[in-house]
């Protein structure tokens, strides 16, 4: 549960990486910075607070990663080897289940952000590719290690891993999904994700109790 949290407030982070305007910053840290920032006004705005608002407000959240996050990126790293086996219309259709499930997932423990801080470290580049490492810190609570891994598409900066405490996002994906495909099938990895995603839709907006971890059992 301990390491099921520290994910979910990363999602701030991971959430947070969006705006034009950030477009124009020269480093990846600088763009980091701009779009945490945006995310952190649309979780603090009271008119998206209101009740009935919760649909908009995810919409909003959702543009911002869509904005940000490189997903078929984060599929292909994901699938590994498994997906140059599939045709354009398998890797449309994963990419999409992918995002969703990702989105989904976390959304309530996006929203339910309160307050932490991000503090950034440094960064580091090399030819097209960066890794910003941050620190999430709050009241009372230990510090949680972000790295985010980033590439760079004409002027934008877009994530493509998260790393928390050490464990990549990709690679913990990576490793569920050779293992499901190995032990069954491509098609038996699709149903186990849909059936995610359809769980997901049936819990409780933020608030609830329920809540989604990131795997597939």
């Amino acid at each position: 549960m301990r390491n099921i949290l520290r994910m979910a407030i990363s999602v701030v982070g991971i959430s947070g990486l969006v705006h034009a305007a950030s477009v124009q910053a020269a480093t990846p840290t600088e763009q980091l910075r701009g779009s945490i920032d945006q995310v952190l006004k649309i979780l603090k705005d009271e008119s998206l607070k209101r009740p009935g608002k919760d649909k908009e407000r995810r919409v909003v959240i959702r543009k911002v990663i869509s904005e940000r996050f490189d997903f078929e990126e984060m599929s292909k790293r994901s699938l590994a080897t498994h997906w140059t086996k599939r045709t354009p219309q398998e890797k449309k259709e994963f990419v999409e289940v992918f995002t969703n499930l990702l989105e989904r997932s976390y959304m309530d423990r996006i929203e339910a952000y309160t307050d932490e801080q991000v503090e950034y470290n440094n960064e580091k580049t090399d030819e097209g590719f960066a890794v910003v490492r941050t620190t999430i810190t709050a009241k009372d609570k230990e510090p949680i290690p972000i790295d985010y891994k980033l590439m760079k598409e004409g002027d934008i900066w877009k994530v493509y891993d998260v790393v928390i405490e050490g464990v990549s996002l990709v690679n913990n994906y990576r490793n569920q999904f050779n293992k499901i495909i190995s032990a069954n099938s491509y098609q038996e990895l699709l149903r186990k994700m849909k059936t995610k995603e359809a769980e997901i839709l049936k819990q409780p907006s933020a608030g609830g109790k329920k809540k989604s971890s990131g795997g597939l059992d």
